[in-house]
């Protein structure tokens, strides 16, 4: 049976998205979701789902605190080429530094940096938060049925700037333009929630349930 696993570093409430991705993985025939933090999980999982909340630093020292458990990840997704989805701060790590309150290496594996967004018109309010509408920058496998236009929500203060402009697959207007899905390889990340994104959130799910990299 296919085991996706959603890692719980203690960097927010995974209640809602271990629903999300059940409902999904029940709804494409995926098999099992674990919300788990041992190492030995993520080593046997066909899918690996990275979700966080909070600030950069914090997020990254907390992966770190777990013995063994980013190896495992970083074992699985560079080495065994798993499907990776980070959400959030879980997008944000996969960058070469974090910016917010000092520098921190990310984990290098798309190349970027996640910075401060900087309000560019009145009225507009940091953290971005709440509906946005997407537009699709590439196309993507856990795009498919997702189009320009369709709404997605965001929670978030900091944002990535890639490096490479192909390894951006859409972004959404907010004080200029703010990278909403990235993608390299067998990895993908959201900036929003998809669990909370309602139809959107949950066919990129389905989507990455789905993908065979």
């Amino acid at each position: 049976m296919p085991l996706t696993v959603l890692v719980d570093y203690d960097s927010g409430n995974l209640h809602s998205a271990e629903k999300a991705f059940q409902r999904m993985a029940l709804e494409t025939g995926a098999g099992d979701v674990l919300v788990t933090s041992r190492p030995e999980d993520v080593a046997r999982a066909d899918r690996i789902v990275l979700p966080g909340d909070g600030a950069f630093p914090a997020c990254r020292a907390a992966l770190g605190d777990y013995g063994g458990l980013f190896e495992a990840i970083e074992e699985a997704v560079r080495v065994k080429g798993r499907p990776f989805l980070g959400i959030c701060v879980g997008m944000q790590m996969m960058a070469d530094w974090g910016r917010e309150y000092r520098d921190t290496p990310g984990f290098g594996w798309i190349g970027g940096e996640v910075v401060k967004i900087t309000p560019g018109a009145p009225g507009l309010k940091v953290p971005h938060m709440g509906w946005n509408d997407l537009v699709i920058d590439h196309p993507h496998p856990v795009l498919d049925g997702v189009k320009t236009g369709d709404h997605a929500y965001f929670v978030h203060s900091y944002h990535f700037r890639v490096t490479t402009p192909d390894e951006r697959l859409a972004h959404v207007d907010y004080a200029g333009d703010i990278t909403a899905i990235i993608g390299a390889g067998n990895m993908v990340g959201t900036q929003f929630h998809p669990e909370k994104s309602q139809a959107t959130g949950l066919r990129l799910i389905a989507n990455f349930l789905r993908w065979t990299p």
